[in-house]
């Protein structure tokens, strides 16, 4: 019964601080607010986490979490082209950065801490986005020659996750830049087309070498 009652406790901190760290970020969130909308004493966050950081820390870490349960890769057949492992990758990726379910602080959360990189960015790195970025590597590796070196397969790589980021990071820019229904028009399977055959086109076109 105690383990049941620590674990809603934790919880329910964890779910008060997303939102209040993606509004305010971690300077300006105070511990008093996040005790408050969870309904716990000041306290519990040292007794639950240990400190501020910490909290913020596994807060930045649950969001991502979260986004990579609702949108996971696909678990490809052994009849799987590169070229549809990157699609999926891509499209993947996409719904994670622009898909907003009823609890959007995920996002701008993630988002904020790229903006503005605290202690969760190395944890965040090591836990999550390696492993991704591992697999993403896997997949050039079959589309790359052999001859490529290491460092530019990670340019190809950043380069691929930047035109995803852009059109989240760029979104009011591009809307103000184009015709309404044209930007309707922009549905994240026809953006997955569109990064994936342009970058197909850079990776065998000759730009990388």
């Amino acid at each position: 019964m105690a383990t049941d009652l620590t674990t809603d406790t934790r919880q329910r901190i964890l779910d008060a601080a997303g939102p209040v760290f993606a509004h305010r970020g971690f300077k300006d969130a105070t511990v008093r607010e996040i005790c408050q909308a969870a309904r716990v004493n000041v306290a519990a966050v040292n007794y639950y986490f240990g400190d501020k950081e910490r909290l913020y820390i596994e807060a930045v870490k649950r969001a991502h979490r979260n986004r990579m349960d609702q949108a996971p890769l696909p678990e490809w057949s052994s009849s799987a082209t590169p070229e549809q492992k990157l699609y999926d990758f891509v499209r993947t990726l996409l719904i994670r950065i622009l898909h907003d379910p009823a609890q959007s602080w995920h996002t701008e959360l993630m988002l904020r801490e790229l903006l503005e990189p605290t202690a969760a960015c190395a944890e965040l790195a090591r836990d999550y986005i390696r492993p991704q970025f591992d697999t993403l590597l896997a997949i050039l590796a079959t589309i790359l020659p052999a001859e490529v070196s290491r460092e530019d397969r990670h340019l190809a790589a950043f380069s691929i996750v930047g035109q995803c980021l852009y059109h989240r990071v760029a979104q009011p820019i591009v809307e103000a830049l184009i015709a309404p229904d044209e930007y309707r028009s922009y549905s994240i399977d026809r953006l997955a087309q569109h990064i994936t055959s342009w970058s197909l086109a850079a990776l065998g076109g000759g730009g990388v070498r």
